[in-house]
């Protein structure tokens, strides 16, 4: 298993921008499709974006497409979220996802990811 730590979140007006990292240790990283995945209060979980092993493919919900960007240092052992024009309806606990199971598409871990996860990180836009 590999434990993944994410760095703080916070409080951000409507239309501003927030980095999340996730940082991974306990094996190597370059084995793992990373994700980032979020949970509003009363809501049920949902995917947020995704990354192949190589970075080489992204997958993003339609929900944030265009506003955010995934990205991965695999020498750093990070995962990347780069949120803008941050909306109220961003506001939930963001967590990271390693899953090293084969999955024939991005999409089809969007939908099901395995793995380890990390603790959460809350992000709050105001309007």
């Amino acid at each position: 298993q590999v434990q993944l730590v994410e760095s703080a979140g916070g409080l951000v007006q409507a239309g501003g921008s927030l980095r999340l990292s996730c940082a991974a240790s306990g094996r190597t990283f370059s084995w793992y499709t990373m994700g980032w995945f979020r949970q509003a209060p009363g809501k049920e979980r949902e995917f947020v974006a995704a990354i192949s092993v190589s970075g080489a493919s992204t997958y993003y919900a339609d929900s944030v497409k265009g506003r955010f960007t995934i990205s991965r240092d695999n020498a750093k052992n990070t995962v990347y979220l780069q949120m803008n024009s941050l909306k109220p309806e961003d506001t939930a606990v963001y967590r990271c996802n390693a899953d090293a199971r084969y999955y024939s598409s991005l999409g089809n871990y969007a939908g099901a990811p395995g793995g380890s996860w990390g603790r959460g990180t809350q992000v709050t836009v105001s309007s």
